[in-house]
């Protein structure tokens, strides 16, 4: 937390502004469209938020969605709950993302046969953008629509343009791990203003106008409180310094094991800013002399917590029965990729033993 999260939120219990309406949401959407560029409504999490995205899209039953498969789960799941499947594709080594190739050779196959996907989502990775541009000119060639998950990637670049404003709609998270965070929201973006009506209308249970509940169209409980805004109108005004705070973390890592053989710091790829929302390298167990799992282990034996890279969802027993193009990268990452502590509150003392640990496994 910063210094005045608190009092925006004292100020949301001093007013009894509670609930899903108060001045604290309103500032919170009003600051995110300065930073976006775009109009924005603010919900229960970014989960939510890909759900309405995805309905606004049109995405139904039988409809299909094209998705990489080296992602977290919440970018898949809302396809299934609006009954939808989704298309998994491998991941591009140069950047972890989605492969821009795999992409097109996808749609244009989809095209000669007549049954296009319904929607791409690119999700851009611990902080890191998808290669936009040929995703963007493939699918509006064939007239399919872009949604960017970016719940990990606020604040992050592509070719100057903020990630997750590039697309039909965008998504955004502020889950207690985010770079800032509401504890729980997420936000849905997009430059068509009557689909953040939409969405803000669904997102509050699609009550129609006048006295009477009355209700024409299914809806949901997904608006964000005038409380947790509160914590992200404080969290936006340092968001900068937070990606400085991150940026700073993964580079004392990579400099740290700039020496060693086994350990490759996630790419930064040329086109943009990576904002290093987690610190995630790639290990060679011949190399380094110890395994992906051997690092974790001898981390967590001191209280350490660190990760796997995200489990390929075609590795998953829910969706390995999905089509798939590819998924050898995705599965090469997932064996020897992991994600180190990369709080922006971490002490340089907390981690420098981090580093010690790690080098210790190599020195043996």
């Amino acid at each position: 937390m910063g210094t005045s999260e608190e009092r925006y939120v004292r100020d949301a219990f001093a007013t009894n502004w509670l609930s899903s309406v108060g001045p604290n949401l309103e500032a919170f959407e009003a600051a995110f469209t300065a930073r976006l560029g775009l109009p924005s409504v603010a919900l229960a999490s970014g989960t939510a938020a890909l759900h309405l995205g995805l309905r606004l899209l049109g995405v139904g039953p039988g409809d299909e969605v094209v998705v990489p498969t080296l992602t977290f789960v919440a970018s898949v799941n809302p396809i299934r709950y609006l009954g939808a499947q989704p298309i998994l594709v491998d991941s591009d080594p140069a950047t972890w993302t989605i492969d821009p190739q795999r992409v097109a050779d996808l749609l244009h196959r989809r095209a000669s046969e007549n049954r296009l996907p319904k929607a791409v989502m690119p999700v851009h990775l611990y902080g890191q953008s998808a290669d936009l541009d040929p995703i963007l000119g493939v699918c509006a060639r064939y007239g399919v629509p872009v949604i960017e998950d970016a719940a990990e990637a606020l604040g992050t670049l592509y070719k100057g343009k903020p990630a997750g404003s590039l697309g039909a709609i965008g998504v955004f998270s502020f889950n207690g791990n985010k770079i800032v965070t509401t504890t729980g929201g997420g936000m849905l973006v997009s430059p068509r203003m009557e689909w953040v009506d939409k969405a803000r209308f669904w997102a509050q249970q699609a009550r129609d106008p006048g006295v009477a509940y009355e209700h024409t169209e299914m809806g949901y409980n997904y608006r964000l409180s005038n409380v947790l805004a509160g914590i992200g109108c404080g969290q936006l005004e340092v968001l900068d310094q937070r990606i400085e705070q991150r940026r700073a973390v993964a580079f004392r890592y990579r400099d740290a094991f700039a020496d060693l053989p086994g350990l490759s710091f996630m790419p930064q790829a040329p086109y943009g800013l990576h904002t290093n929302w987690l610190s995630c390298f790639l290990v060679d167990e011949q190399g380094l002399g110890a395994s992906r799992d051997q690092i974790i282990r001898a981390l967590a034996a001191k209280d350490i917590e660190s990760r796997p890279l995200w489990k390929p969802m075609h590795l998953q027993p829910l969706y390995s029965g999905a089509e798939r193009h590819g998924g050898e990268v995705a599965e090469e990452l997932f064996r020897r990729g992991f994600c180190l502590p990369s709080s922006s509150s971490l002490p340089p003392v907390d981690q420098e033993e981090i580093i010690s640990i790690v080098r210790r496994l190599w020195e043996r």
